[in-house]
């Protein structure tokens, strides 16, 4: 280590290099520092793309569990390998900023080259298990999109302003005109791109809108009830769901043996696994399907300790020590309990059957509905099996329906659909006077997105953190954005420019003085004169 030799320069040559001392200049060093750069931009998108979906986490853990039978919050998993491999990755390739802007070499050691390589392949395998498993949540990232565009382009902006100088002195530094006019090129294209967009972006962000025009809030539909704060589809969960203000109660209805309908989300073969006790009560039972238990073997299950010992919304915190314990002691419901509460406080059921037999169950349900006598405008009718027979037998339901086409055909004015259906297509519907619900939101910026489209309601597992919104987190009118995007860009522009005369000027002081000394010495000239055209 030379006594020239800063505390700065031998942190970054020590990281990156992991070396103290300098070393020979690598022929590959430049492909190599590309490669750096190209696993940062794809970790951090790769990243954006693990938090937009962090709105349905909860159905990722799920399909852990039917593949696994293992009930672990798997998505955050994922979040953390995720975000170890961006902070690595953007952290290397700041370390090469700094050696390109200290005139070092940049030489890549083999164990970086090791780590980004399996940085790669995780991110390609979590793309190919997106598009295979959960190909559904690709229109979640083009939604969000739609939302954050306009900040990620100011971000953007600010982010080629920082990087400029590095760009500048690797022109300055290249040994041909080729190398220059590639660079040259790449960066007018790049920085075009970025500075220019927001005349798409202001297309097609539904939140660029004046506060005055901005639809009315969203209703909120409690997903199982609130879910987050009690154990999903229990009469805890519901009550809670009560004081969010839920104008409705989601959930999903299977029949016993002996024909009492209760609630219950999952229907597959060990259905009762995940939320229930069913091993420790019945460990050598065979179970596929609702109607291999009688009601009073349902009501012995325990349906709330999984919650408590799962959190699978690491939200078990926010509960007090006897809301825990009221939580643990919970029980399957009946339909008709739900019916009760709801129709006490005159809150609305939507709900799914999940039927091995469509035609008596139907027939089932109805009856139960009937029989509570809870108005009948209160219900909201999902189940597309013997739609018919419903409205013959109870014309006072609401039916509702979760595809246009049968909307459409049955002149319905109800759809229950995916919140990414798209921002076109909410505005159609709802200019059509038709109810729009959407599910599952639980996001603050989802949530903003819908409200500023004009959803009617969403379906949601986090009432109680929506319920206190009173304007979406994305709204800015558009003036001022536009007025925001013109002076950043100048702004950047003029920075960039005094950048570049200053890496101009630099350049051409140092080949002066290059000059002057070969003049003065042919004999003694020093490579490291040379080092600031040739640190990359």
């Amino acid at each position: 280590m030379t006594a020239e030799d800063s505390c700065c320069v031998v942190c970054c040559r020590g990281f990156y290099s992991c070396t103290w001392k300098q070393s020979k200049k690598d022929r590959c060093s430049c492909c190599w520092f590309s490669f750096v750069t190209l696993v940062s931009l794809l970790s951090l998108c790769w990243m954006y793309i693990c938090l937009v979906t962090f709105n349905d986490q909860d159905e990722v853990n799920w399909q852990g569990f039917t593949l696994l039978n293992l009930w672990v919050n798997w998505f955050m998993v994922l979040i953390i390998i995720s975000a170890v491999i961006t902070s690595y990755s953007v952290l290397l390739l700041l370390f090469a900023l700094f050696q390109v802007a200290l005139l070092e070499q940049l030489n890549l050691h083999w164990i970086h080259k090791i780590f980004l390589f399996l940085g790669v392949l995780f991110i390609a395998f979590g793309v190919v298990g997106f598009s295979l498993k959960w190909k559904q949540e690709w229109p979640t990232v083009l939604l969000s999109l739609q939302g954050t565009g306009p900040f990620l382009q100011f971000g953007a902006v600010g982010a080629l302003t920082l990087l400029s100088p590095f760009v500048f002195r690797s022109y300055f530094a290249a040994r041909n005109k080729c190398s220059r006019y590639f660079i040259a090129v790449a960066f007018i294209l790049v920085s075009a791109a970025i500075f220019l967009c927001p005349v798409y972006i202001q297309t097609q962000a539904p939140c660029l809108i004046k506060h005055g025009q901005l639809p009315k809030k969203p209703e909120l539909i409690a997903h199982r009830g609130a879910s987050m704060l009690a154990p999903e589809n229990t009469m805890m969960s519901f009550k809670r769901s009560v004081e969010c203000g839920a104008i409705a109660f989601e959930t999903d209805v299977q029949l016993s043996k002996d024909r009492v309908p209760f609630l219950m989300h999952d229907h597959n073969r060990g259905f009762l696994r995940r939320t229930t006790d069913i091993e420790n009560k019945f460990p050598d039972k065979i179970f596929n399907q609702s109607s291999d238990f009688t009601w009073e073997e349902l009501q012995s299950l325990n349906a709330g300790e999984w919650f408590i010992d799962t959190d699978p919304f690491s939200s078990v915190w926010n509960l007090s020590e006897d809301e825990r314990q009221m939580a643990r002691n919970q029980t399957i419901p009946s339909l008709l309990d739900l019916l009760y509460l709801a129709k006490d406080n005159n809150i609305q059921v939507l709900f799914d059957l999940y039927s091995p037999d469509t035609e008596r169950d139907t027939e089932d349900v109805v009856d139960t509905i009937l029989h509570s006598g809870i108005d009948p405008s209160l219900i909201l009718w999902l189940p597309s099996k013997k739609r018919e027979h419903v409205k013959w037998a109870a014309p006072g339901f609401v039916h509702v329906y979760n595809d246009s086409e049968k909307l459409r055909k049955n002149m319905g004015n109800y759809l229950n659909l995916k919140y990414s259906v798209g921002i076109e297509e909410i505005r159609r519907l709802r200019n059509a006077s038709v109810t729009v619900n959407l599910w599952v939101v639980n996001e603050r910026w989802l949530f903003s997105l819908l409200w500023c489209a004009g959803a009617s309601s969403v379906t949601t597992n986090s009432c109680h953190l929506l319920k206190n919104m009173d304007k979406p987190d994305l709204v800015m009118s558009l003036k001022r954005y536009k007025i925001i995007w013109i002076t950043l860009d100048i702004s950047s522009f003029l920075t960039m420019t005094g950048i570049y005369i200053l890496c101009w000027k630099t350049q051409c002081l140092c080949l002066r003085e290059v000059t002057q000394r070969r003049s003065e010495s042919p004999s003694g000239r020093n490579k490291r004169e040379l080092r600031p055209f040739l640190a990359l």
